[in-house]
């Protein structure tokens, strides 16, 4: 299930494949590859882990239900440069006893995130392959072994968008840029930053976090669909100076860096064929 989770977590970050033009494509396509991921136990954890996973790979341009390079998403609305759609994201476990910080601590459960999500384009340039845009997305976040699903608050994550696609020698490599605020409910920070006086030790003293700023953040992602196989890696730098929640003892640096990159060999698509091009607004 950690696998699985982390797996869902890479794709969101590395993105799948975008066209710089209006093309006829396979309503889906499927592989499946290799991935390997290194991420911190948590936002602030000083203590990281190291992954080699399976990476499924799908694409699906349905009409209302599409899996892309901006993950998994059903289509509310869309208009000129508007779209609202409900997206999904996932978030790494932890093993408490595998982190000092965390000795005696429940574990760190996946998380899974969902809500809406307004995308507005900024702007476009002729050839539709360098795109800038402002997203918007508001989640409800669950924890989850996958035997119970609890509630644990909201997150919104405004952030600037740009895309560069079909760049790079050869061409058909494709951008991606993002950096924005990160705000969340006292009961999503309390998850991860809260110390219950239960488990208070002298150097770790009780500590309850509040709602608000959670820090900033850049993705980078690179990717490229050859015929056959695809490939991508992804870097993401967190900062959690001003947060909210940055005196809490649980909190080890006030920065935050994860990578990773996969290849994925393909093995069916779909003869049915569907009109699309770069940018999901139109």
């Amino acid at each position: 299930m950690r696998r699985l989770f982390l797996s869902v977590l890479l794709i969101g970050f590395i993105g799948l494949p975008a066209t710089g033009q209006t093309k006829e494509l396979p309503l889906w396509e499927a592989g499946f590859g290799v991935a390997g991921l290194s991420i911190p136990d948590y936002r602030g954890s000083d203590e990281r882990q190291n992954y080699v996973l399976p990476l499924p790979y799908v694409i699906y341009r349905g009409d209302i239900i599409g899996i892309d390079r901006e993950g998994i998403h059903g289509k509310i609305f869309k208009s000129e440069g508007v779209k609202l759609d409900v997206s999904l994201a996932a978030g790494p476990p932890a093993k408490s006893d595998d982190n000092k910080a965390r000795t005696g601590m429940p574990d760190i459960d996946p998380t899974v995130e969902a809500g809406p999500s307004l995308k507005i384009r900024l702007k476009r340039n002729e050839a539709r392959d360098r795109i800038w845009s402002l997203r918007l997305p508001l989640r409800v976040v669950f924890a989850t072994d996958l035997s119970y699903f609890r509630q644990i608050g909201w997150v919104f994550s405004p952030h600037l968008n740009f895309e560069a696609l079909d760049v790079g020698p050869g061409g058909g490599w494709n951008l991606g840029f993002a950096i924005g605020p990160l705000y969340a409910t006292e009961k999503y920070h309390d998850y991860f930053y809260e110390v219950a006086p239960e488990f208070a030790t002298p150097t770790r003293p009780a500590f309850n976090a509040r709602g608000g700023y959670s820090g900033s953040r850049i993705t980078l992602s690179l990717s490229k669909r050859f015929p056959r196989f695809w490939i991508g890696m992804f870097a993401r730098y967190d900062t959690l100076s001003g947060a909210v929640f940055e005196n809490s003892p649980l909190v080890k640096k006030d920065e935050s860096f994860m990578f990773g990159g996969g290849i994925a060999w393909m093995f069916a698509k779909s003869k049915t064929k569907v009109q699309r091009d770069s940018d999901s607004s139109d």
